[in-house]
């Protein structure tokens, strides 16, 4: 008799769709119905963007703290951060206080967003004694290469004429100052290490604006016009401090985020999936698996820039364990490299991308269950 199969269900979110709890929940539920006898380990992640909080609140052994700040257009909310047990380590979700989802489409405007929120928010973990500080940068609605942050923990964007501006993404190309003299001390001193999911460069046709942008609302006209006041606030910063951000990897995250706390306060720039891959025992979950199932709601080529599923692959590639791919779409990406690792897409072929959203939790179901059904095991 074969020993019970161990199956790791370890997928991100379907975005605007299923939660990664929910796809986890419904991938499980068909494991075990083709196979009840499986040892399944449901372990739904993050690369650190949206959803890093809730892995965190699940394995870590710290708090959630909530606390009042502002959404990206300035309006009061109240948003989460996760202090860790030490009580000197913090987690801060950019989108939580300046995320895409907390705006209409008619509110989307990149100009006009800003990161304030997200700044108060960490200056609140400063104020509780935080000295290492995460940023989780996914699902922003900004483009202000984190000059909103900067506002918010003291620093202040002057034009040419001494007027204080502000932060957003229409000031970037009327910055002629960047004066930090009532910045935090706290913010100055502190660790901050930015988690980013992507190798996207501030600039450049694979930059922040050319790649980013347009989701967020932006025109045409808007990303020459983001593209120019990147360049120029890049090189205010250069000029400043020393520090070089418009070809960081990763800087052009979040509306060039990662490149302006790079710039602005010295951040580390790491990959976000490897941040929480030492903060969590997913390694050991991998190790004990005989199948890997991961998943996220669009695989492309940004997927294989560093994205949650591709760095699953990669890592049970190293095992040779089976792993499977589901994906709400799928561009024509394929993985070679990986030969024990399959990329199944849930949506019918004659069905919209509408349709398919309605009833998304039914496909998803029916696409595991399909697969299952295949295996020799």
């Amino acid at each position: 008799m074969k020993d019970p199969m161990h199956v790791l269900i370890v997928p991100d979110s379907f975005k605007g769709t299923m939660s990664a709890t929910q796809v986890a929940d419904i991938m499980h539920r068909a494991v075990k119905n083709v196979f009840p006898l499986a040892i399944c380990t449901v372990f739904p992640f993050s690369d650190a963007g949206e959803g890093a909080l809730a892995v965190l609140e699940n394995v870590c052994s710290g708090k959630t703290v909530r606390c009042p700040t502002v959404n990206s257009l300035g309006e009061p909310i109240e948003a989460p951060y996760y202090l860790f047990e030490d009580g000197k380590s913090a987690w801060i979700e950019l989108s939580q206080a300046s995320g895409l989802a907390q705006l209409t489409k008619e509110q989307r405007n990149p100009l006009h967003t800003s990161t304030y929120g997200t700044g108060l928010l960490i200056r609140a973990a400063l104020e509780q004694g935080c000295q290492n500080i995460y940023l989780g940068i996914g699902g922003s609605s900004t483009h202000d290469l984190a000059t909103g942050i900067f506002s918010a923990l003291g620093g202040r964007l002057f034009n040419h004429n001494g007027l204080l501006l502000e932060p957003c993404g229409a000031s970037l190309s009327a910055v002629s100052s960047i004066d930090f003299d009532r910045v935090l001390p706290s913010a100055l001193n502190a660790r901050l290490v930015v988690a980013c999911d992507v190798d996207n460069t501030l600039i450049g046709p694979t930059g922040s604006a050319h790649t980013y942008a347009q989701q967020k609302g932006a025109s045409d006209e808007d990303i020459l016009r983001l593209e120019m006041g990147s360049t120029h606030f890049a090189n205010l910063i250069k000029q400043q401090s020393g520090r070089e951000v418009t070809q960081v990897l990763g800087g052009g995250a979040a509306g060039g985020v990662a490149a302006g706390l790079s710039g602005l306060f010295n951040a580390k720039i790491e990959n976000g999936f490897d941040i929480l891959y030492r903060l969590t025992p997913l390694e050991e979950h991998i190790k004990k698996a005989d199948l890997v199932f991961t998943g996220e709601g669009q695989f492309d080529a940004q997927s294989i820039r560093g994205k949650l599923p591709f760095r699953i692959a990669k890592a049970t590639h190293e095992l040779e364990i089976l792993t499977y791919i589901v994906a709400g779409q799928v561009s024509e990406i394929t993985l070679p490299q990986f030969p024990r690792v399959y990329i199944e897409q849930v949506k019918p072929d004659h069905l919209s991308l509408e349709e398919a959203l309605d009833c998304a939790p039914m496909l998803l179901e029916r696409k595991m269950t399909e697969l299952l059904m295949h295996l020799n095991y």
